[in-house]
């Protein structure tokens, strides 16, 4: 195992609280390769389920999930899911990014599980662990086919995602939306700032691309929400960073904008605090100070989301659409949404949404 023993029994601990409570996946196979992604390898698995049930004591707004990868080439530094690799005797570092596994029978497992008499139709969430819409998902076309067989059997869904490769899927979001099928896209802007964005997450599309997502969901008739996540202190917390990204949601017609602040779960800090020694190294020992545990503490939490808020409102006349104020939010979707905007969201949700 490349990983840390530390790191790996750590992820081991906190799987209960996973979204991925997902079927064991049969041994890994060959490392397949495509031209088109150069530095990637792809590892093809037949799954043996896909929809993954959520415990309740996980706390999600949700009760299942697919995930047709694992690994992501987005390569966010502090990616939630990196610890999941090391279930797979992969390192929740440069593997995570690097050794793709697909569930290439993502759809006929679908298909079948929504058949089952015993599936009662809940809410399914796409996104919850790694991105739907990642680079290889314009090969592979899972997700695509996921959303098709949802729609098609009137299956609740909603998708969380980076990734502007969504836009392909407009005509099966927007007819699945209007018949409430669909209850909405979310994308994941954490920063408009082109420096944190290429050093933070580089292998995602451009924020300002993503924002362009967000105008063209909406016009298609899809509710569309903005997460600001995660708020990185020190790095894209500044006050203009945040006007910047909360204005250009407005604008860009999200029918509501969430703050979640960075966390650092076991395995993920590793990752992450080596990542912020060799880029911000004047930050690391204030780190230490703030991440003694996962989260920030309550007060710096509850103190960046009341300024995400604040801009919210100072900013709501600018916007095309009509931002959903967190109360809103949870009566039309059903979602547990932060009503007081001094509250940080909860624990579980950012869990479930990084």
């Amino acid at each position: 195992m490349t990983s840390s023993d530390t790191a790996a029994g750590a992820a081991q601990r906190l799987r209960w609280s996973t979204v991925e409570e997902e079927a064991a996946l049969p041994g890994l196979g060959e490392r397949i390769t495509h031209p088109e992604f150069a530095g990637i390898e792809f590892v093809h698995v037949r799954a043996k389920s896909l929809l993954n049930h959520v415990p309740a004591a996980a706390g999600m707004p949700f009760a299942w999930t697919i995930n047709t990868y694992r690994g992501c080439s987005h390569a966010c530094t502090y990616c939630f899911a990196r610890p999941t690799h090391t279930w797979l005797d992969l390192d929740a570092g440069r593997d995570f990014e690097s050794v793709i596994v697909v569930k290439v029978n993502a759809v006929e497992r679908l298909r079948a599980e929504l058949r089952r008499p015993s599936w009662q139709g809940a809410h399914v969430a796409l996104g919850t662990n790694t991105d739907p819409y990642q680079r290889c998902e314009g090969r592979y076309r899972l997700t695509r086919g996921v959303i098709e067989t949802l729609a098609t059997a009137g299956n609740p869904f909603s998708v969380l995602t980076k990734g502007t490769l969504v836009t392909r899927d407009l005509d099966v979001l927007a007819e699945a939306a209007s018949r409430g099928v669909c209850s909405g896209v979310s994308l994941s802007i954490p920063t408009l700032d082109e420096d944190v964005w290429r050093a933070s997450e580089p292998g995602t599309p451009n924020p300002r691309r993503r924002l362009e997502t967000v105008a063209a969901l909406r016009e298609a008739g899809i509710p569309t929400g903005v997460m600001v996540a995660p708020i990185i202190p020190g790095i894209s917390d500044a006050p203009e960073q945040l006007e910047a990204v909360v204005r250009g949601a407005l604008d860009a017609g999200a029918d509501r904008v969430t703050p979640i602040v960075l966390h650092l779960r076991p395995g993920v800090r590793e990752v992450f605090l080596p990542w912020l020694a060799r880029t911000r190294p004047d930050l690391v020992e204030r780190y230490r100070r703030l991440y003694p545990r996962a989260y920030l503490p309550k007060v710096e939490q509850q103190r960046i989301s009341r300024q995400v808020h604040r801009l919210v409102d100072r900013h709501g006349g600018r916007r095309r659409g009509s931002v959903v104020r967190p109360d809103d939010a949870r009566r039309r979707s059903g979602h547990r949404v932060t009503s007081d905007p001094a509250a940080p969201a909860p624990q579980g949700e950012q869990l479930a949404l990084l």
